[in-house]
């Protein structure tokens, strides 16, 4: 007997603009695997609307929620959520997308982006569950230490700190601490997502950029 299919995500937008509004929703209907639920341009009314449709991806517009404080307040109630942020030219620079990242926002792309992009970093965010569109990443990677290269080389191969240490002959409080330093360079909220980081940057493909 078949199995159900299982319905795709769900996608609903916060933005002001109801010609955008618009355009998202008929970007989302015709997209295979993908459920358009809902939106809405007023940010007051945003939580209200999360509550309503519980989406699984939440596109938010940069300028209603410019420093994050929707985007905290709406993982903290549902870590599950995904939340993407729509980014505006202003906003278009590493500090902006730094921040997000840090709120708990998921991915970022350009407002003004390709509708085939916009729909291919809400497949990427689902599928990594993390996401930089290539035009808002830092033009320039991060220095690691050889030793946090070395660490970090270790987790993407799925080791726990305990076996990074094991396999570097050193304590577990230093790889703690290299941990941190790999974490505070990429912007990263975890582990994996300083994996996804540094493999989407190019830090672990080819020659990493590293320090003595």
């Amino acid at each position: 007997m078949l199995q159900p299919s299982r319905p795709g995500p769900g996608v609903a937008l916060i933005d002001p603009v109801p010609l955008y509004r618009e355009g998202l929703s008929a970007l989302i209907r015709r997209t295979a695997g993908l459920r358009w639920l809902g939106s809405t341009g007023d940010l007051h009314a945003a939580v209200r609307l999360h509550e309503r449709l519980r989406p699984d991806v939440l596109l938010v517009d940069s300028v209603l929620d410019p420093v994050g404080h929707l985007a905290r307040l709406l993982v903290e109630r549902d870590p599950a959520l995904l939340v993407i942020g729509l980014v505006r030219d202003a906003h278009s620079h590493a500090n902006y997308v730094t921040s997000a990242l840090e709120a708990g926002v998921r991915g970022v792309v350009p407002r003004s982006a390709q509708p085939e992009q916009i729909v291919r970093v809400i497949a990427e965010t689902c599928r990594s569950r993390g996401y930089v569109h290539p035009d808002l990443r830092p033009r320039e990677r991060p220095t690691l230490t050889r030793r946090e290269y070395e660490v970090l080389t270790l987790i993407a191969d799925g080791l726990e700190n305990q076996q990074v240490a094991n396999e570097l002959i050193v304590s577990v409080e230093t790889v703690r601490t290299h941990v941190k330093g790999i974490l505070r360079k990429l912007s990263a909220r975890d582990r994996t997502h300083a994996v996804s980081l540094a493999y989407r940057s190019g830090l672990l493909i080819g020659r990493p950029a590293v320090l003595e």
